[in-house]
């Protein structure tokens, strides 16, 4: 009642300065009108001029966050970035996710009623005990149940008439004239989830039309899928751009329907990584019935695609799609609610993360996210109250995190004063700088080249990389495994011996003269080739050539001069660089990789020779330095389908110990994430593994909009003063005319 007696007063009083002002000067009216219009605004409204948002949405549970571009698939058997996993981890559920609060990285359920246990078979199909040597292994079983009562969220792929017949699964050119987009279908529907939408999902990988990532990879591991893609191949399909091929009538021999909530997955040999693959969304179900209405004529036409709207049983919908402007999910109609966990790990209790324990979600009704372009309007934005989490930008960084003596990161009294609270997580990702092994100077097994790659490995200073460049969010890496990854080391037992000392409880990187003794020992004294004098000149290929990436590269350059070699930086565009990496003309360049998921053999594999980008097998492989050490290989081999265990790390430090001795990477450093969240953002604990984290994520509106109000308030005396200098540049003016128009009535 308070405000909105304040309210009136403001209205009343400036209504009489209108008035007053008017009638002093009849020519200023409008401007008088026209002031007086804005300090009101400004003085009555309790939101901010400047809010970018309706004013109904204030005191809604709404999250706010901005994305960069346009995400290019929305289906899950083809999406496999970050910008696209935004929205559909929320939208599609596969049977498992990954423990919001555990680490290391755990696995539980999503819509499988329990973890699936793979059962072993021999070659004749006789049972073997779990602890089987993978050599031993024929085949393996996943049985999936899940949970009955799982519903579609409401989708017109489901809508039926009185007689029971889908309504839009025949349509005719006629019936989609007014149709521009999915609402405006008049008629939804949904029906429960079951195992044959699992299923249809899988057989998906063999379509001939459909283009998955990993269809190559599914078809090593799933029996039957070579052969169903083969004979989709063959089959006659109709007209259209893209026909609907309905995959119920085809068989995948090794995925069985067992009854409506469960089915069976059949690998060949042993595959502990299979699990892990069952928690992203090429695994996520996929019904008959929306395939068949998106494949329609006519419908790829309008971006009525499944790659434009997708269709899931998860806690949010995709409502608008509008890739240059917004996009906006919100809160399934249709979801069975899934309860907050109630443990984690040590410290999480805590932190406030284990304050919803139990309680069902999600806790938001709707998601918004804003195009931004440029990373300088959106932090603006986060500062102003109006994205609730934000990234930290080179630009922006000074101004929101300092480090104290002992090098830790914290807030500056900026960002502590707004309440702003920032979390730092190592990424489960490398950055490497590669030597192609093929390379006759920095490559292959010969003492020389190993004593060369290993002088540079001393030279360039990640640390120093690691302050310039990336503002201290990283990690010197001292092999190829992150923290957080089964088979990383620790303290002074991991670190990279060829490269640092241990003195005082850290790692410290080995001096330069070591350097230059290596490189005098490989024979190259001073950088120069001991037989001919000639300088030592290397290569180092890079895909990036914009005025930023200079400095960079300017400062590798510095890195090789300290021993006397000249290094050529050759920039092309990625199209060019991926050439010269297949055809392994690269010789020294820059890479990195993200987990799939969190094993020792998603990095190993890496540096498995068989995996070489220029091996001749059709594919590219992700052996980008070309390693192929024997030893290595058959470690690997012995490693990469074994379970975790005291054995499985023996192997894994033997294997990163052969890989340090060769140097085929500069090892680099893990980034370290930096993310901001407002006070009213709760749950914000970061997770690297898991995508499907916007349930867990909490507002509270009514503190974002009193936060808002205190940062945005409007600032009137620039108003209030061009006002005067306006008045006061016309009264000279209107004083001559009112003299005119006094003359001439007398």
């Amino acid at each position: 009642m308070a405000n909105h007696n304040n309210n009136a007063n403001r209205t009343a009083c400036l209504n009489i300065a209108v008035r007053q002002a008017a009638s002093l000067f009849p020519g200023l009216r409008a401007i008088a009108v026209g002031a007086a219009l804005c300090l009101l605004a400004a003085c009555s409204s309790e939101d901010s001029w400047n809010n970018p948002y309706p004013a109904a949405e204030s005191d809604q549970a709404i999250y706010y966050d901005s994305f960069s571009g346009r995400p290019k698939h929305l289906d899950p058997i083809t999406a496999y970035s970050a910008d696209e996993y935004i929205f559909i981890t929320q939208i599609y559920e596969p049977p498992l996710q990954y423990h919001f609060l555990k680490r290391p990285y755990e696995l539980t359920t999503l819509t499988a009623a329990e973890m699936p246990t793979p059962e072993l078979f021999d070659i004749d199909g006789n049972p073997l005990p779990a602890d089987t040597a993978p050599d031993d292994v024929g085949y393996s079983i996943y049985r999936i149940e899940i949970r009955p009562g799982i519903e579609f969220q409401p989708h017109p792929a489901f809508a039926r008439n009185t007689s029971g017949d889908y309504r839009y699964h025949d349509m005719q050119p006629a019936d989609l004239e007014d149709i521009y987009a999915l609402e405006d279908f008049e008629q939804v529907g949904s029906r429960e989830l079951t195992s044959a939408d699992y299923i249809y999902q899988l057989k998906r990988f063999a379509h001939p039309h459909v283009h998955s990532p990993i269809a190559g990879l599914m078809s090593k591991y799933i029996v039957g899928m070579p052969a169903l893609a083969e004979e989709l191949r063959n089959t006659p399909t109709g007209s259209g751009a893209d026909p609907f091929l309905d995959l119920r009538d085809y068989e995948l021999e090794g995925v069985r329907e067992i009854d409506r909530y469960t089915y069976e997955i059949k690998i060949n040999g042993k595959y502990p990584q299979f699990v892990y693959w069952l928690a992203m969304p090429f695994f996520s179900p996929m019904p008959w019935e929306a395939d068949k209405f998106h494949s329609q004529p006519g419908m790829a036409e309008r971006n009525i695609t499944l790659d434009w709207y997708p269709i899931g049983t998860g806690a949010f919908m995709l409502t608008e799609n509008n890739p240059n402007l917004r996009m906006v999910m919100e809160r399934n109609p249709n979801f069975r609610g899934e309860l907050y966990p109630t443990e984690g790990e040590p410290g999480d209790a805590g932190a406030g993360f284990l304050d919803d324990a139990g309680k069902p979600m999600p806790f938001i009704e709707k998601a918004v996210y804003s195009l931004e372009k440029e990373s300088i309007p959106s932090w603006s934005k986060f500062l102003q109250g109006y994205y609730d989490v934000s990234a930290i930008a080179s630009d922006s960084f000074d101004q929101a995190v300092q480090f104290n003596v002992q090098g830790n990161a914290e807030l500056t009294e900026e960002m502590l004063v707004k309440g702003i609270n920032l979390l730092t997580a190592v990424t489960t990702s490398s950055f490497y700088m590669g030597f192609n092994m093929t390379d006759p100077v920095v490559g292959g097994d010969s003492e020389r080249a190993r004593l060369l790659r290993r002088a540079i490995a001393i030279a360039v200073d990640f640390e120093e990389l690691i302050s310039i460049f990336q503002n201290g969010r990283g990690m010197p890496a001292q092999g190829p495994i992150p923290p957080g990854i089964f088979g990383h080391v620790e303290g002074e037992a991991g670190i990279n011996p060829y490269v640092y000392d241990w003195e005082n409880g850290e790692a410290v990187r080995k001096p330069i003269e070591e350097a230059r003794r290596l490189l005098e020992q490989a024979g190259y004294p001073g950088g120069r080739e001991r037989d001919t004098g000639r300088p030592l000149i290397l290569y180092y290929d890079t895909l990036d050539r914009g005025p930023d990436s200079r400095a960079m590269h300017n400062w590798f350059v510095k890195q090789f001069d300290k021993l006397g070699i000249r290094l050529v930086v050759r920039g092309s565009d990625y199209n060019r660089f991926r050439e010269k990496i297949r055809q392994g003309t690269a010789q020294i360049f820059m890479w990195g990789w993200n987990a799939d998921y969190p094993d020792p053999e998603n990095f190993l594999f890496l540096l498995h020779g068989p995996n070489a980008a220029v091996a001749d097998t059709g594919d590219e492989g992700a052996n980008s330095a070309n390693y192929n050490n024997p030893e290595f290989n058959a470690l690997f081999d012995r490693m990469k389908n074994m379970d975790n265990s005291p054995a499985r790390q023996t192997i894994i430090d033997e294997m990163v110990d052969i890989a340090r001795r060769d140097s085929p990477w500069l090892f680099g450093f893990h980034p370290v994430a930096y993310s901001l969240h407002h006070e009213w953002y709760k749950n914000a604990k970061p997770n690297l593994m898991a995508n499907n984290s916007l349930k867990y994520k909490r507002i509270d509106p009514e503190l974002r909009a009193e936060r808002r109000a205190e940062w945005n308030e409007p600032v009137i005396w620039p108003l209030v003063l061009l006002a005067i200098v306006i008045i006061a540049a016309l009264l000279p003016a209107i004083a001559v005319y009112r003299r005119r128009e006094k003359s001439a009535a007398l």
